[in-house]
């Protein structure tokens, strides 16, 4: 008989596509009412592909041949708190048979329409009481979550004299156990055990995997092996919970539950049990939860044994197993073995799905195989496999990591033409991909077409905006905050917390606070992490005050803050040294319910050796070790600090042995802040021996060298100390100003100035702008190689003041007087091109003169100056000695007389340096009677020469001894660092 004669003489049954209905037939239609030429072979008919024949109950055709499709558009089309027309509903239902009613309710999404369905079922007069129908009602509500319908469908499920089957508790414990109520799924296996039900294979299989996705893994497996054995042990439930002492609303509702339908316990059937009373699983399901509670647990070789005893059993793995078996290799960097795996899946002929590749994609992806990935990407579609979400988002991630562009965007068109929407998920990650690039066009192009096309949760909105944060563009992050969005999609709190984020990175303080403000005005309240971020990005941006009042505020919200965040305003007044202020918000933290830690103890304590006061960092120190902190490097570091203030070398000493029994030994700053203090008492031998240990180690770094360089600089050892300067200099290590300057000085002391030149022109050249320290030591230089003292004293006015290009005017004079013309002129030129925006003084113009003259440009030094007349600036007594250095490299003898003239008449004021400068151009000029006769003229005009000289000398003795001080003096100078003053490293 053929199998459509057959399914018509059996009343019809009912064809399936794949498990669904054909699309172009009526649901659960039956064979004997549509005409045979429907029903052409499977194998031959284009018209439906890959059908499958499935036998389900035959349906009369003389009594529901349109019961089903109408009774399903009845419920779709009706409100979901029913309707007055229920007797119609009740025709349909009468019609059905108990199987379709059980269709019937499954296809019903809504919990409602679900309960409402069940009971006008129970309603029918002829209808039985069906087990399976409660079921499928207490999953529905199980997933909906909805704990007091489900309690009233089980005291119904009594009523009616329904017993629950292994598949009704099987059915709670997974409702439950997916809600994350593990405590309650749990007591539903006890109240199964009371009743004297045994749990099959599927309620087995549940608990474990309950049990897996809750992270107690040995639990699980205690189970499953007393399962097998016939022997459970329900004692391996006893689980602790969090809070278990307390009742929630759900244990009393299971208490409701369990009063309930109570019957007498029959003995205990173990169902399928082997002779012996032990039993295997038949089902792949299981054998597929327990290789993934292995694997979730980290027992890689269990997973592996499992998976064979599951091949020796004869169960058949699926495409599931697999998966699994794939992602614990691959989880756990056994790339060859799932690379395996995946060609035995492929042996078996079990098709791998969409996940198969993901799992692969994702592997790869962790290990940073592009090519990999983009592999597994292609060969799923070469697969006839669509990718999904999870693949596009995999892909994507790996993508943009990696910065490349025009790939992203071809897989962001593929998805976009297949008529899918790119996942919100994935918006952050191409964000911060164009961001990286500094494509922020592209970004805001990007955003305006996918985020307007879809409902983007305040959580993403939160993550785009976060990449804005991380680098400090708070426009662009204020400009996603301010974005039109969707109906019913409201900011949530998570978006003005990472937004007060952005504006502390860009240090917009007003708009932060005015933004917290404005939360309560909308509706948004503040949390504790809002509070947090604004007191942390006020107290970065030296605002203490302002913290200390938002934490206030937040204390009277009744939000308690992190340590890290009361530390931070305890560091915000520590470097403002406002002592008495950090030490309240210390004293507050207990009352608010803070425990202070090692980072607030190690604040105090380095606050109080900042200001040199020992026996509050030592009270603080024994406080800390009272409190149970061992101390670290960063502690005893502070602790010898405060000794060296107070030159207590000997205790700094100890300090200094106790770290050394610390795991490292001391750190490079430990080790320099001795070798400093040995500095300063002039200690050389303790200090070297404790720099030539950091060089051993490969720890020493600039501040090691500097600081060795003074101490022999100030005991005269030169020697050492030029020896020490080069090895710094070719070591690279010279990072800062201070490191430079230390070279400087050593340089300098021993007439090494060209090497200090080229020290100068090498900072400008790294962009790193001298300060007051390195200009003091170039005041110094310039005056030692014999620059007129006229000259520097100008200089050092010009620098003082702040006047504009007078960095620039120093370092071109310095360039000129050592002889490095070219740098020299390349600094001026550029300086002097500026003029006609900013007119210049008039040492600029003389440092002019002087380095177009030193480089012999004599015609261009006289052509500056007289633009300088031009301008209408008088020529002092520098630019009379340049010129005259100029007309004595010329010999122009008469200009030469024209400036003694005028010195000699008094229109000059007499200067010794002047006297010089024209006594050498005579000599160069081979005028030597004249050069005596300007001697005799300085002997006559300068009365006091050598007094004079010797109050000038001391008033630079004094004031170079200032560079041998300790480089902290050097950061404390009172210039002026104005922006419109500080040198441009282009124009040097």
């Amino acid at each position: 008989m053929s199998l459509q004669s057959s399914c018509c003489a059996a009343g019809g049954y009912y064809l399936r596509n794949r498990g669904d209905l054909h699309p172009s037939l009526p649901p659960h239609f039956p064979f004997s009412c549509y005409p045979s030429s429907l029903f052409p072979s499977p194998r031959s008919s284009p018209s439906l592909p890959h059908c499958k024949l499935v036998l389900v109950q035959s349906i009369p055709p003389n009594r529901a041949a349109g019961a089903f499709p109408s009774a399903l558009r009845f419920l779709e089309s009706n409100p979901l708190d029913g309707g007055s027309d229920e007797e119609s509903l009740d025709a349909l239902l009468a019609e059905l048979t108990p199987k379709e009613m059980t269709v019937l309710l499954k296809r019903q999404r809504d919990w409602r329409r679900a309960l409402r369905l069940l009971r006008r079922i129970r309603c029918l007069r002829d209808y039985r009481p069906n087990p399976i129908h409660y079921n499928v009602v207490l999953r529905t509500l199980g997933r909906a979550r909805r704990w007091d319908e489900l309690r009233h469908c089980w005291l119904d499920m009594a009523k009616d004299g329904i017993l629950p089957t292994n598949n009704t508790y099987a059915t709670l414990i997974d409702a439950y156990g997916k809600a994350g109520l593990l405590k309650e799924s749990l007591l539903w296996l006890k109240h199964m055990r009371a009743r004297g039900i045994s749990a099959d294979e599927v309620c087995m299989n549940t608990v474990v995997r309950i049990l897996k996705d809750s992270g107690h893994f040995d639990e699980g497996e205690k189970f499953f092996r007393g399962w097998c054995d016939g022997t459970v042990d329900y004692d391996v439930l006893e689980i602790e919970f969090e809070g278990s002492e307390s009742i929630s609303p759900n244990s009393f509702l299971l208490t409701e539950l369990f009063k309930s339908g109570s019957r007498a316990p029959v003995p205990l059937k173990i169902a399928s049990s082997a002779p012996d009373g032990s039993r295997r699983p038949r089902l792949a399901a299981t054998y597929n939860t327990l290789i993934d509670l292995h694997g979730k647990a980290g027992k890689l070789q269990n997973a592996s044994d499992a998976f064979a005893e599951m091949l020796r059993s004869g169960v058949s793995p699926d495409t599931i197993t697999f998966n699994t078996m794939i992602n614990i290799c691959g989880s756990n960097g056994l790339i060859s073995e799932a690379e395996a795996l995946f060609d035995k899946m492929r042996r078996r002929r079990i098709v791998p799905d969409t996940k198969t590749f993901n799992i692969f994609m994702s592997m790869y992806a962790s290990l940073g195989n592009i090519e990999a990935v983009l592999k597994y990407y292609h060969k799923m579609s070469e697969s006839g496999l669509t990718p999904d979400t999870v693949s596009h988002r995999i892909i994507l991630q790996a993508l943009c990591e990696r910065n490349m562009v025009r790939e992203v965007e071809d897989v962001i068109n593929k998805i976009i033409e297949s008529g899918e929407f790119v996942d919100e998920q994935s918006f952050p990650v191409v964000v911060k991909m164009y961001i990286n690039q500094g494509m922020l066009s592209e970004t805001s192009m990007f955003l305006e077409k996918h985020c307007g096309s879809s409902s983007i949760s305040s959580k993403n909105y939160a993550a785009i905006m976060d990449v804005y944060a991380e680098k400090g563009l708070w426009e662009e992050a204020e400009g996603v905050f301010y974005r039109k969005r969707g109906v019913g999609n409201k900011k949530e709190v998570v978006e003005y917390n990472v937004l007060i984020k952005a504006y502390g990175r860009g240090k917009q303080y007003d708009k932060a606070v005015s933004l917290f403000e404005s939360m309560r005005n909308i509706g948004i309240w503040p949390d504790e992490c809002t509070f947090n971020s604004l007191i942390q990005m006020l107290s970065g941006g030296d605002f203490p005050e302002r913290a200390t009042e938002f934490l206030r505020r937040m204390k009277d919200a009744g939000f308690r803050p992190r340590c890290e965040t009361v530390s931070a305003i305890i560091a915000s007044y520590s470097r403002k040294a406002m002592v008495d202020e950090a030490l309240e918000i210390y004293q507050e933290m207990k009352p608010l319910g803070v425990e202070p830690n090692e980072v607030v103890y190690g604040l105090l304590v380095n606050m109080f050796a900042e200001a040199g006061k020992v026996e509050q960092a030592l009270h603080f120190f024994s406080l800390m070790e009272e409190s149970g902190f061992p101390p670290n490097h960063i502690i005893l570091t502070s602790l010898m600090k405060a000794y060296k203030k107070a030159s207590c070398w000997r205790e700094a000493q100890e300090v200094y042995a106790k770290m050394k029994t610390l795991e490292h030994g001391p750190d490079t700053i430990a080790s320099n802040c001795m070798i400093d203090l040995y500095a300063e008492l002039g200690m050389v031998s303790e200090a070297k021996l404790i720099f030539d240990d950091l060089r051993k180690n490969g720890e020493v770094n600039g501040v090691s060298y500097t600081t060795m360089i003074y101490l022999y600089k100030s005991l005269g050892m030169l020697e050492e100390a030029i020896d020490m300067a080069q090895e710094v200099q070719k070591a690279g290590l010279l990072t800062d100003c201070a490191s430079y300057n230390s070279v400087l000085a050593a340089y300098a002391v021993t007439g090494k100035l060209k090497d200090c030149a080229y020290l100068i022109h090498e900072m400008i050249a790294r962009k790193m702008l001298p300060d007051a320290s390195v200009f003091r030591s170039i005041f110094g230089i310039v005056k030692k190689g014999g620059l007129p003292i006229e000259a520097v004293l100008q200089l050092q006015a010009s620098y003082n003041e702040g006047k504009q290009f007078a960095r620039e005017a120093i370092v071109t004079t310095l360039f000129s007087l050592v002889g490095l013309h070219d740098h020299a002129l390349e600094s001026c030129n550029l300086f002097l091109s500026a003029r006609t925006r900013n007119p210049l003084d008039s040492y600029a113009y003389n440092a002019a003169i002087y380095a177009y003259g030193a480089s012999e440009n004599i015609d261009k030094a006289l052509n500056l100056y007289m633009r300088m007349q031009d301008a209408g600036l008088e020529p002092d007594t520098v630019t009379y000695v340049y010129l005259t250095i100029c007309y004595g490299k010329a010999r122009m003898v008469e200009g030469l007389r024209r400036i003694y003239g005028l010195l000699k008449y008094g229109e000059i004021e007499p200067s010794e340096s002047l006297f010089k400068a024209l006594m050498d151009a005579y000599e160069n000029s081979g005028k030597h009677d004249l050069a005596e006769l300007v001697e005799q003229e300085m002997k006559f005009r300068i009365h006091s020469p050598i007094g004079d000289e010797s109050e000038t000398e001391d008033d630079w003795d004094a004031y170079e001894s200032e560079t041998e001080d300790d480089l902290d003096a050097y950061e404390s100078d009172n210039i002026d660092q104005d922006d419109d003053f500080s040198m441009n490293p282009s124009i040097l």
